[in-house]
C-alpha cells in the first residue's frame, strides 16, 4: 500500500504547500483535490494551467499522483476532470454516489456512474465511489447493489472506513465484504457515529473510535496494494502550522498500522 494524502487538508493553502508538506510528513504520493469550495488546487476551469503545476510539483517532491477527487457527476464536468486525469497522470478519480438514502436515488446512481464508468473506460482511467452518509450509496448493502449493476473494470469501489462507522457498521467487518472491488482506500478517524466527521483534529488516524489497525491489516491480508489516502476535510481555515501537525500525525499512524500487520 501506498500512503498519501488529500490536499484538501490543505485547502486553505496553495497547492505548492500542499505538496511541500505532504512530502515533509513522509507520504509515498498526494490525491488532488477537485474539490469546488474546498480548496483551489486542481481547478477544472482552467486545469490545463493546473495541470502543469501539478506534474511539476510532483517531479520536485517526488510524489506519485495517486488520485483526484472531484466530487460531480455532472458529465461535462467529469469530463473535464478525465481530460485532466489523463494529461496530468492520475490514474484514478473519486467521487460522491449523491441523492438520499432510498431505492429511487440508488437506481439514478447507478445509472449515473454507469455511464461515467463508460467514459472512464474510454479515458483510460480509473472511477471510483464511496458509500457516503445519508446519500443514496450509504452503507455496505447499498455499496453491493451499486457494484453488483456496474461490472466495469473502470469502476471500483473508493472504500472510506469513516462513513461505514458513522453509517453504524464495523468497518472491519464490512471491508472484508467488499474488498474484491476496492481500487482506492479513503481513510481518516472518527469519534462517535454522529452525520459528520467531526473537528479535523478528530479525524487524524488514532484519535476516534474506528479499529483502523484492524481495518489495515484486513486490507493487507486480503492482498489490497492500492492507495491509503489520508482525507481530512474542514480544515481550510486552519493555519499552515495545524494541517502540518495532522497529517504528519496521522501518517505516523498509518505507518504504524502497516508495521504491526506486517505490510512494511
Amino acid at each position: 500500500m501506498r500512503l498519501g494524502l488529500n490536499s484538501v487538508l490543505f485547502g486553505g493553502h496553495d497547492m505548492a504547500a500542499a505538496f511541500k508538506y505532504t512530502k515533509a510528513a513522509g507520504y509515498d504520493g498526494i490525491e488532488v483535490s477537485a474539490i469546488d469550495g474546498m480548496s483551489e488546487h486542481l481547478v477544472l476551469d482552467r486545469w490545463r494551467d493546473c495541470v502543469g503545476q501539478v506534474k511539476r510539483l510532483a517531479g520536485e517532491y517526488g510524489l506519485a499522483l495517486l488520485a483526484m477527487e472531484q466530487p460531480s457527476q455532472d458529465p461535462e464536468t467529469m469530463e473535464t476532470a478525465m481530460q485532466a486525469a489523463v494529461e496530468a497522470g492520475i490514474p484514478i478519480i473519486n467521487c460522491g454516489p449523491g441523492g438520499k438514502s432510498d431505492d429511487a436515488s440508488l437506481q439514478r446512481a447507478i445509472d449515473s456512474l454507469g455511464r461515467l464508468a463508460l467514459r472512464a473506460e474510454h479515458h483510460g482511467v480509473t472511477l471510483c465511489v464511496k458509500a457516503h452518509v445519508g446519500a443514496a450509496v450509504h452503507d455496505t448493502p447499498t455499496t453491493l447493489r451499486l457494484l453488483e449493476a456496474i461490472d466495469s473494470p473502470a469502476f471500483g469501489l473508493d472504500m472510506d472506513p469513516s462513513h461505514i462507522h458513522r453509517s453504524g457498521e464495523n468497518p472491519v467487518e464490512a471491508v472484508a465484504k467488499v474488498i474484491s472491488r476496492i481500487k482506492h482506500v479513503h481513510i481518516r478517524d472518527c469519534k462517535g457515529r454522529q452525520h459528520g466527521p467531526g473537528k479535523p483534529e478528530d479525524q487524524a488516524n488514532g484519535r476516534g473510535d474506528i479499529d483502523l489497525l484492524g481495518y489495515v491489516r484486513v486490507l493487507h491480508e486480503s492482498g489490497y496494494t492500492g492507495p491509503l489516502d489520508l482525507e481530512i476535510i474542514g480544515a481550510k481555515d486552519y493555519p499552515l502550522a495545524e494541517c502540518c501537525v495532522i497529517a504528519a500525525e496521522a501518517r505516523g499512524h498509518m505507518q504504524a498500522c502497516l508495521q504491526a500487520c506486517g505490510a512494511r
